[in-house]
């Protein structure tokens, strides 16, 4: 390794082998310097629901073995095993280096050497027997001697199964990397970024420019900001895997791919950051809604060149997107946050890590036979979650009692019973308990209806599920709890769907029951017992494309409950249309979040 060099990890290892197990105060660092321990660490890997455990140790030459043993087996076998291979090691080792003596002087190669002797001692200093079971001899704390080398048994420290950077590095945009942390958390990790330097050569005694890990100025936590200073460096992270115990693993490094790069300049969302910098103060809730354009849309041929055909290629790329994206939802501060066309694989591995580095944790509900879904974020110091209660509507209609009424109704029009069951449009609800104050609950749904201009009937039919199911979940399960309904509704204010949500009913009449095909015109009165109201108003648009611009997005409060304390004004005009339309080089998505801060009455 350049600059993080091995002796400098096993120095750091030193540090956490001398740490106590007891809490340390939440702002205290580990100080990444201190002179090693005396012991070497053995990492033992055992879980009661697999046949085998692993020991894996690091040997004198530096090289790391790894035993695999059944649990039930004895002991004895296990340490003859490890024996083995050390003394494999061993003799490959002098073989290699006294070759050629050995065959000059006898003409053969030499005789292996003997076992080295391998034992296990208990915490006070007993001799473990070997007739014991591998998964009772090798307790946290035993110390395994392998010659004159002992070693420290740990069972099941936390264990890096995987750390990954980004691809896609801007200065300006924050860096998060993904991990995945094995009996730990990522939140009790600790971590070290650096920045790649080059040497020229009049530096160094060398022709040819080298270079060295520079340790980056604030950079011990989990997000990194890259700055212009270090545009051109590609990055890299060391983390030590920790758990909430203050227990320490084996440290693992990351080096992103490429160099930082320049950012775009202004964003769109920049300005309404001025009114979100600090997170809501307690009372209120920051509630974000948006589409954020999935990949699976964004990178087709008919995204290129006729829906989006004003937007530069490279901003339509996924990596460029998600750090704009990333940057944008962080700088919201937000506590709860409903999106919509969230690619599966950007949730995993993106949008998941980040804002789980930002306090927020992450559900999703991924839509039938697609690739992208939705999903609810919220603040883990302000909210818990109490329940999960997901539906496709399509599976709702045909599966469930509480819509048999309308289930019956849509039967009598073939054509569009067969419209609605091949949406995989869904609905997300989640009901969230506040962390100050027990008896607040709040029920947050989150929905993206039918996309097509002609389908305002289908989209009626799919809010009439949406709201007759959360009705089912309040009155059932949750009395008395408010509703935060908000989505991508693909509906303008003038529309039926919108009538029915904001004013609470829509008659057989309106003429969003109004079908291409007249003679399969399916038409119903609806009502619902919900009092909401648009959180943001109406604006005039939150989706602005070439061909189109108008408000189809919304977040819906009880009103009855709640009440807006302040609305996060919208890009101007302006600024969404300096790059002609969205998304574009300073915006990721071709809709604009909605953002407010609600509180109860």
């Amino acid at each position: 390794m350049n600059g993080v060099s091995y002796g400098f990890l096993r120095r750091l290892l030193g540090t956490l082998k001398a740490l106590p197990l007891s809490r340390r105060p939440g702002k205290q660092r580990l100080t990444w310097w201190l002179p090693a321990f005396p012991m070497e660490r053995a990492v033992v890997r055992c879980v009661p629901a697999e046949p085998k455990l692993s020991v894996s140790i690091v040997l004198q030459d530096g090289k790391t073995r790894h035993v695999h043993r059944d649990q039930t087996e004895p002991l004895g076998q296990a340490l003859a095993r490890i024996a083995n291979n050390v003394s494999k090691g061993h003799a490959k080792k002098a073989k290699k280096s006294k070759k050629t003596q050995t065959e000059t002087e006898s003409g053969a190669p030499g005789t292996p050497s003997e076992l080295v002797p391998v034992r296990l001692f208990s915490q006070d200093g007993e001799a473990v027997a070997e007739d014991v079971p591998n998964q009772e001899a090798w307790k946290d704390g035993s110390v395994l001697q392998i010659g004159e080398t002992r070693y420290r048994v740990e069972r099941n420290p936390p264990t890096l199964t995987e750390l990954q950077l980004p691809r896609s590095l801007m200065a300006g945009f924050p860096v998060c990397p993904k991990l995945q942390v094995e009996f730990g958390s990522a939140r009790d990790c600790l971590f070290r970024w650096y920045y790649e330097q080059k040497i020229e050569p009049a530096e160094t005694a060398s022709a040819a420019t080298s270079n060295s890990w520079v340790e980056a100025p604030a950079g011990s936590e989990r997000v990194f900001m890259p700055t212009n200073a270090q545009i051109g460096s590609r990055l890299k992270l060391v983390c030590i895997p920790g758990s909430s115990e203050r227990r320490y693993g084996l440290p693992r490094e990351a080096e992103s791919v490429g160099p930082v790069e320049a950012g775009p300049g202004a964003c769109t969302f920049e300005a309404r950051h001025l009114y979100t910098k600090k997170v809501a103060v307690p009372g209120l809730i920051r509630m974000v809604s948006y589409n954020i354009l999935a990949d699976i849309y964004a990178r087709t041929e008919l995204s290129r060149t006729v829906l989006y055909p004003y937007c530069a290629p490279y901003s339509l790329e996924l990596d460029y997107r998600q750090n704009l994206l990333k940057k944008e939802l962080a700088g919201y501060n937000a506590d709860i946050i409903c999106l919509q066309e969230v690619d599966k694989s950007v949730f995993v591995d993106s949008l998941g890590p980040a804002l789980d580095a930002f306090g927020l944790e992450g559900l999703f509900r991924i839509k039938e036979r697609q690739h992208e879904g939705l999903a609810t974020f919220y603040r883990r110091d302000k909210f818990r979650l109490l329940s999960q209660h997901d539906i496709a509507f399509n599976q709702a209609l045909l599966e469930d009692p509480l819509h048999r009424e309308l289930r019956d109704k849509v039967a009598t029009c073939p054509q569009v019973e067969e419209s609605l069951l091949k949406r995989s449009s869904a609905l997300q609800v989640s009901v969230l308990q506040s962390q100050n104050d027990s008896s607040r609950k709040i029920c947050v749904a989150n929905t993206h209806l039918f996309w097509h201009p002609k389908g305002e009937n289908i989209r009626l039919i799919q809010v009439a599920i949406a709201l007759s199911h959360i009705k089912h979940v309040i009155n059932d399960m949750y009395p008395g709890t408010p509703l935060i309904l908000s989505g991508d509704f693909n509906a303008t204010p003038s529309t039926g769907t919108y009538t029915f949500v904001n004013s609470g009913s829509i008659t057989e009449d309106h003429e969003s029951w109004d079908s291409e095909v007249k003679e399969q015109r399916f038409a119903m009165s609806l009502t619902h017992q919900f009092g909401l109201k648009s959180a943001c108003g109406e604006p005039a648009y939150t989706n602005y494309v070439g061909g189109f611009h108008g408000c189809l997005d919304y977040i819906f409060i009880d009103a009855n409950v709640l009440e807006v304390e302040q609305v996060i004004p919208l890009p101007s005009h302006e600024e969404v249309t300096t790059h002609q339309a969205l998304p574009s080089v300073s915006h990721p998505s071709d809709h604009i979040a909605l953002i407010c801060d609600i509180k109860w009455k």
